[in-house]
């Protein structure tokens, strides 16, 4: 198929975007000729706003049929599709292009979620995602995740504590759903039990949390929750030694910046396909074999409990972070952070 201008739609969220990024640059590099379009929404622009292989973002904010008549102006030869859900149908729909659209596997999902059957392919989301683009004979070029930092928003060392400027580790305490982060008791053992610096990383959200961390720890713990925007969180990653997270954005962040990543699992699991991705070519699969460690709480019969998470353990015990064990990430923290 001979294209010469293609539309990529995702409209949410921040680790869903992030996780998109190879899709734009397989497309950009291996038909350098196409013009590259991306919709989103508004709020997400500052993901996209630096990538260097897209010609053009559309920003949905609210009304749908004003970017609808903004869209069909463009005349795309081809869409993909990597939301899937009834709002890009009706893009779709309305364009009425050649479209390749992600298999969001929902079914299996549900299934593992409710049977305890694991019936999704052992296959990464992104590898899936870049297959949405073989109509137009793109194909993965291994190369892992992509984020692109503006110049304003990267942090020097001025701008962190003196007590972190020769190195820190990222602990990274925010997330959408409260069952997939660790609990403050948790946060706490693991600030007492290593003599290393931390720099707490979340939204405004988690303002909270991240002063009581760093009341507890003042020399320790520089809490940066609500402090920084999205690039300059991310700035925050990429200096970083290590990242400390759960299966949130920022695991995504840190993997696009191949950082050494300990991930903690409570009600979803890496089998959905969302464990942090350093690429499929072999010289990353040797690079990087020991630069992520999955921690589960295994032989728990509740888990996984959603695919996305709650608001509160629907058991009310939260075994799957309360039983978390650090002892592993205690030996080597001393070590990464010198």
């Amino acid at each position: 198929m001979q294209v010469k201008k293609v539309l990529i739609i995702r409209f949410s969220s921040i680790g869903d975007i992030v996780l998109t990024s190879p899709v734009i640059r397989c497309i950009k590099k291996q038909l350098p000729h196409v013009e590259l379009h991306y919709l989103t929404k508004k709020a997400f622009s500052i993901l996209l706003e630096s990538n260097p292989y897209i010609d053009k973002v559309h920003l949905m904010d609210g009304d749908l049929s004003k970017t609808l008549k903004e869209l069909e102006a463009e005349n795309f030869d081809f869409i993909i599709d990597l939301h899937n859900n009834l709002r890009t149908f009706r893009v779709k729909w309305h364009l009425a292009k050649p479209v390749g659209s992600l298999n969001k596997l929902n079914i299996r999902k549900w299934i593992l979620v409710n049977l305890k059957i694991n019936l999704l392919p052992d296959k990464h989301i992104v590898q899936r995602l870049i297959d949405t683009a073989k109509k137009i004979k793109v194909v993965d070029d291994g190369e892992g995740l992509d984020y692109f930092i503006p110049k304003k928003d990267e942090l020097q060392l001025h701008d962190f504590p003196l007590t972190h400027m020769h190195g820190y580790a990222a602990l990274v305490i925010g997330a959408q759903h409260a069952t997939k982060k660790l609990p403050f008791e948790k946060l706490k053992e693991l600030c007492e039990k290593v003599q290393v610096p931390f720099i707490v990383i979340g939204g405004k959200e988690d303002f909270q949390t991240g002063n009581e961390l760093e009341k507890l720890f003042p020399f320790k713990v520089f809490n940066a929750c609500g402090k920084f925007n999205l690039n300059q969180s991310a700035s925050l990653i990429k200096q970083s030694k290590i990242v400390i997270t759960h299966d949130t954005s920022m695991m995504h962040i840190a993997a696009a910046f191949k950082k050494k990543i300990h991930s903690y699992w409570g009600s979803t699991v890496p089998a959905f396909g969302m464990y942090p991705y350093f690429g499929s070519k072999a010289k990353y699969l040797s690079e990087y074999k020991n630069n992520s460690f999955l921690h589960e709480v295994k032989n728990l019969s509740c888990r996984p409990c959603s695919k996305i998470g709650f608001d509160k353990c629907p058991k009310g015990h939260f075994d799957c972070m309360m039983k978390q064990d650090f002892e592993n990430l205690i030996k080597e923290l001393p070590q990464a952070v010198r």
